[in-house]
């Protein structure tokens, strides 16, 4: 809203200063300021308001050190992430850019079904929660939005041509372009590959040109799969204090990186990236909810005084995937959000091989002592402080190595 404020001023009063509005590096300052501010100082109320609810986590016992301390601890934390996300996004974000609004849209929609489940969980004093099975629809609605969306709507497009020298003068390094010709496709970018453009069209041309109007019936169901997919990897990482935020934060602030480059016309064209118009907008939202993870780790790290419960867990997920589909870096998240990826297939891998294990010897065996991972290390005897730092430390390395497929194919 600040900005419309702002960009009326300038142009019908030349209000001093407020041209800065326009650079959306002045306003992603401003919005993890915020958000930083929000998440620290009303996070502490927030906290009381649940301890004065009762909203407090019920622990199932998993013989795990220092599990039994942390009973009664209030949950639903990730009202404390949403809130000091959305508020700065709504101040300082264009609202009409269709990248910010499926961003708002994916936190709305992923907090609800993570709200409702930490209620039940407290309603009904166990570990169940909400059928997995309503979880499931909620991330696959989702999904379909977000694919629906990418692919139909006119103003999610890419540049398919360098800029020339004329338009490269008449950009600023800090705005978008409306530069044409920027036309709707299924292209993503492929990681340290040199012509590294790959189309979800080609898995079904392949058969007949013809086929590319129907190129939806690919990417559609991939965009639902990697919602789903990321959204439980962060759900299954939020495991001990401050792991899920420390490691979301780092993921999220290397996204915001790409987002701005992928929406500049000039810095993509130096490191011939692909150019997304109006996708730089989305720094500031990415900005505002790295912010508001930092802010909520003052109180969740050890040890916490709040949990995010899957409020908090499931729309990190939710909104990490929805940005790197947006940013075409959907085929980076087995790196960026490499500790996510660490996690599910602990779990996977252990769940097959005790299943195969037991079908075949009548008595299921396991790769981990417990997962996911994190547990496993906690059965060893390492403090969970450790083993978050540990995990941060490597998210860190994996960020490093994201941002280096900017140049290295």
């Amino acid at each position: 809203m600040l900005y419309y404020l702002f960009e009326y001023l300038e142009s019908e009063y030349q209000f001093p200063g407020a041209t800065l509005f326009q650079f959306i590096t002045f306003r992603a300052a401003m919005a993890i300021i915020l958000s930083l501010l929000i998440s620290t100082i009303y996070g502490r109320r927030i906290i009381r308001f649940l301890r004065k609810k009762q909203m407090g986590e019920s622990i199932r016992e998993l013989g795990l050190d220092g599990q039994a301390e942390k009973a009664g601890t209030p949950t639903m934390g990730g009202v404390i992430i949403i809130l000091a996300t959305l508020v700065p996004v709504l101040l300082f974000a264009k609202l009409d850019n269709i990248y910010v609004i499926l961003l708002i849209v994916t936190t709305l929609w992923m907090g609800v079904i993570g709200f409702t489940d930490d209620y039940l969980k407290i309603k009904r004093k166990d570990k169940e929660g909400l059928a997995g099975k309503f979880k499931v629809i909620g991330q696959v609605g989702l999904g379909l939005i977000v694919g629906c969306t990418m692919y139909f709507h006119k103003d999610i497009t890419v540049r398919q041509e360098k800029a020339n020298s004329d338009i490269e003068q008449a950009v600023t390094v800090e705005g978008d372009s409306d530069f044409k010709p920027a036309i709707k496709s299924t292209k993503t970018t492929l990681p340290f590959i040199k012509n590294n453009e790959f189309d979800y069209a080609s898995l079904i041309t392949w058969i007949s040109p013809e086929l590319s109007k129907y190129a939806w019936l690919i990417f559609i169901p991939i965009v639902i799969f990697i919602v789903t997919a990321v959204s439980n990897g962060a759900n299954l990482t939020d495991g001990i204090d401050g792991l899920a935020a420390g490691s979301s934060a780092i993921m999220v602030l290397t996204l915001a990186l790409f987002a701005w480059v992928s929406g500049n016309i000039i810095f993509s064209d130096y490191l011939n990236v692909m150019y997304i118009p109006n996708s730089g907008e989305m720094t500031i939202y990415i900005t505002a909810f790295a912010g508001a993870l930092v802010g909520f780790l003052w109180y969740n790290t050890y040890p916490a005084q709040v949990f995010m419960g899957d409020t908090g867990s499931l729309t990190i997920g939710g909104i990490i995937a929805v940005i790197a589909i947006a940013i075409r870096k959907e085929f980076l998240i087995p790196i960026v959000c490499g500790i996510f990826f660490i996690e599910i297939v602990s779990v996977m891998m252990q769940v097959s091989w005790f299943k195969y294990t037991r079908k075949k010897y009548g008595e299921g065996k396991r790769i981990f002592l417990m997962s996911p991972l994190h547990h496993h290390y906690q059965k060893k005897g390492i403090h969970e402080s450790k083993i978050v730092a540990r995990f941060w430390i490597v998210g860190i390395f994996l960020a490093i190595i994201a941002v280096i497929t900017l140049k290295v194919r």
